[in-house]
């Protein structure tokens, strides 16, 4: 990690929280693990209203930190397309916890927490696994083939099948 200022201390937590303690730099890992965003403007079109400029800021401290790389986007080549790290990838369980605290003390919306709630209810094998996959898509690892959906599979049904129900809700008979 290059260093631009000073670190006010050594302390882990303190550490952290110079990478990833503003207001946008978690939601651009969460949408780049969660949301399946690779490019400059999908992350824009992140329901917390981020500006370009601020974006484009938090991307290349983000990047300069080593939580995400950024590489030519071979179907455009106008287009860079933004990848997780390791480094941001071993983040997720944190983000994974941090969602869990959120559902639980603040007014989430069930939308936006079904994701969390099924890793939550899948355990540590499915949040290793969802890890396994991130690794496969943004680092080009190979993945173990395994039966069934993915775990990205499952994340986005649980988060369709709520938003259907809310649209149509059941008829009270």
């Amino acid at each position: 990690m290059q260093e631009r200022h000073a670190r006010r201390s050594g302390c882990p937590i303190n550490l952290s929280l110079e990478v990833v303690g503003d207001a946008w730099s978690l939601l651009i890992v969460r949408d780049l693990a969660f949301g399946g965003v690779r490019h400059f403007n999908e992350l824009l079109r992140s329901e917390e209203g981020i500006s370009p400029s601020v974006l484009a800021d938090r991307l290349r401290r983000l990047t300069d930190a080593g939580m995400i790389s950024v590489g030519e986007d071979h179907s455009h080549k106008q287009k860079s397309i933004y990848s997780l790290t390791e480094m941001g990838i071993e983040l997720v369980p944190v983000l994974v916890r941090l969602g869990h605290w959120g559902r639980r003390y603040l007014n989430a919306t069930d939308e936006l927490s079904v994701r969390i709630e099924v890793l939550e209810r899948g355990g540590p094998a499915m949040q290793e696994q969802f890890l396994d996959e991130l690794r496969c898509s943004h680092l080009g690892q190979a993945l173990e083939k395994r039966s069934g959906p993915t775990v990205s599979e499952q994340l986005e049904d649980a988060y369709r099948t709520l938003v259907a129900e809310k649209a149509n809700p059941p008829e009270a008979g």
